[in-house]
């Protein structure tokens, strides 16, 4: 039986994922009505709101409203004859000038508001990611009250291959460190242009991210400008080079700064909040964890563009300085962008004929080496339960972007899971090995892999196959 009164939706996700585009798209079709908010004062906003929803009703003059209440009381009425969308986006520019919102549109949605309603489906829309989430959470006024919460999220690196039309594994992966998954990236922001293939990799750089002329080319500063919660940029841009530039734990990242690890609490959970670094445990040690930037163009900017901007920015220097800039290219953004890929790979795309049970987490980690007192690092580390429920290591793996993998690198792995065997508290008797290159293997590694069930080898074409 469909539903007589209004409903509500939350949709979030980061710039430039094609959440307006998405909203608009279903407002069109459906003869809806769509609201974009700007940072504005709450008297102005109401003024816009009005305006736009007059403007959608044909009517002769701007609708003028006293308050909020009298706005979505209005707008509750909008869908006599059937459902209709109703979308507010940027709500969060709203709610920040207007805080009673949320409980305002929380008594519309009441069951004595309801009697009044007609079947608008109001969406509520927004690229503040924490302050979307809270909508919905704890003792916010919308808790219980949406029937869709959606997270429009970037594409994985398959689909942006295919977004970006690009057939070659190698400079699929190659652009996807550069520019994610984030669709605008293709259209707006560099004008359609894609590599046409390897040899066009490094032209394709060039012309449309290093070129300052393009509008990709600024574009890693402006995300942190476009963030309301970030106050001091210089701060933010400082901790997001130190983990460009790999110091990935908290320790780390307060000695390239040159301040108290405690000092960072709040600019790398603020950072968290808005989806652009991510904070992973480590595999072996709960504890600890590191963290990764969420968006790839902002890796590349620190570790590649920021440290030669002032050559960059000159009308026709980007071909003379990227050259220079490649071997940082490779060893800074690329390969630990392909170890994210592969550890993606694991947790999601590799079967059981390859893990041997189904992936319940996969993250990176470090294991002590007491013996001979140092400590080794896994790309991959692949975990899973067994059938009476307890956690047990399927597989460890190490990847190697842009180097011939060999026996070494097999014999460091085995090593290392001889030592978790010996570990407390994990259970790895099964434990495979994978190996993953960007270049390819020995080829008495593949005579190894061919006889031994527990050693898998994965290339590029295997992580672009289609499942």
């Amino acid at each position: 039986m469909p539903r007589t009164g209004a409903a509500l939706g939350v949709v979030s996700g980061r710039r430039r994922q094609g959440k307006t585009f998405l909203l608009d798209a279903l407002v069109r079709s459906g003869g809806g009505f769509m609201f974009t908010a700007t940072e504005s004062s709450e008297a102005d906003a109401l003024r816009q709101y009005g305006q736009a929803l007059g403007d959608h009703l044909g009517e002769p003059t701007p609708l003028r409203f006293v308050d909020w209440d009298e706005a979505i009381s209005r707008t509750m009425t909008l869908a006599p004859q059937g459902p209709l969308p109703v979308v507010i986006d940027e709500f969060p520019f709203l709610a920040r000038v207007s805080p009673a919102l949320p409980s305002i549109i929380q008594r519309a949605l009441d069951p004595a508001g309801q009697r009044s309603n007609t079947q608008v489906r109001l969406l509520l829309c927004g690229s503040a990611l924490s302050f979307m989430g809270g909508l919905l959470s704890g003792t916010a006024p919308l808790r219980g009250r949406a029937g869709l919460e959606l997270v429009v999220r970037t594409l994985d690196y398959r689909a942006a291959a295919r977004f970006w039309d690009i057939g070659d594994p190698r400079t699929a992966m190659l652009v996807n460190a550069i520019v994610g998954g984030t669709p605008a990236y293709r259209h707006e922001f560099t004008q359609d242009d894609t590599p046409a293939g390897p040899e066009d990799f490094d032209d394709w750089v060039v012309r449309a991210v290093l070129n300052p002329a393009r509008p990709l080319f600024r574009e890693a500063r402006y995300l942190l400008a476009e963030e309301p919660d970030i106050r001091d940029p210089a701060l933010y841009h400082s901790v997001l080079a130190a983990i460009a530039d790999g110091r990935t734990r908290r320790g780390e990242i307060a000695n390239f700064l040159g301040r108290q690890p405690s000092d960072l609490a709040h600019p790398l959970g603020v950072l968290e909040d808005v989806g652009l670094v991510i904070r992973e445990d480590d595999a072996f040690k709960n504890n600890k964890g590191v963290y990764r930037t969420a968006e790839p163009l902002l890796t590349f900017y620190h570790a590649v563009m920021r440290p030669a901007w002032g050559d960059l920015e000159r009308a026709g220097r980007s071909r003379q300085v990227w050259p220079r800039l490649q071997r940082t290219f490779l060893s800074k953004v690329v390969g630990p962008h392909f170890e994210t890929i592969c550890r993606n790979w694991a947790r999601w795309e590799a079967d059981s004929d390859i893990l041997g049970s189904y992936p319940t987490r996969v993250a990176a980690g470090v294991v002590n080496d007491p013996a001979a007192r140092t400590q080794h690092e896994v790309d991959v580390a692949v975990f899973g339960r067994d059938d009476q429920g307890r956690e047990e290591l399927l597989a460890i793996g190490e990847a190697k972007w842009n180097e011939t993998v060999g026996l070494s690198h097999l014999n460091r792995l085995a090593h290392i899971r001889t030592l978790l065997r010996g570990k407390d508290g994990i259970r790895a008797e099964r434990c495979r090995l994978l190996l993953f290159s960007g270049a390819d293997f020995a080829e008495d590694l593949y005579s190894r892999a061919a006889a031994e069930p527990g050693l898998r080898l994965v290339n590029l074409d295997r992580l672009y196959a289609a499942t």
